[in-house]
């Protein structure tokens, strides 16, 4: 019996169950206030008190989005962004920046590194933050 190849290529596999998230914040209060909210949408979420955590979890977590504070212990944001955008495990995920710093320097540097979004936390609500997890989800 000869066997053919099928004429197309079979389709990618989908994820199945909800979208990852990987909450970097190093603030309980604001960790756990977000990381609730984000269940209670229906997302996967974990979260890493820190960048050096960040970095070992989203090797093994392979988050959809890693929402990222700036302003943290051991590694700062900016250095976790640049490092995360190497890693092969994380190269695809969406990186939104929620961090208290809003200089314009700030921004651009993020945007260089390859952020998908930037929000600044006095000026967001966290309804705005579950519109863009949305979005760049989508």
């Amino acid at each position: 019996m000869d066997v053919q190849p099928p004429k197309h290529p079979p389709e990618p596999t989908k994820q199945l169950g909800p979208k990852r998230i990987l909450l970097v914040e190093d603030d309980d209060t604001t960790a756990d206030i977000y990381a609730m909210r984000l269940r209670t949408e229906g997302y996967e979420v974990k979260r890493a008190p820190d960048g050096e955590s960040a970095l070992a979890i989203a090797k093994e977590f392979k988050p959809n989005l890693i929402i990222l504070d700036v302003i943290m212990p051991k590694i700062q944001g900016f250095d976790v962004l640049d490092n995360l955008r190497s890693m092969i495990e994380a190269k695809d995920a969406k990186v939104m920046v929620l961090t208290a710093l809003g200089q314009d320097a700030d921004m651009q540097r993020a945007r260089f590194l390859g952020v998908d979004e930037y929000l600044i936390k006095s000026h967001v609500t966290i309804t705005d933050v579950m519109a863009s997890v949305s979005k760049l989800l989508a």
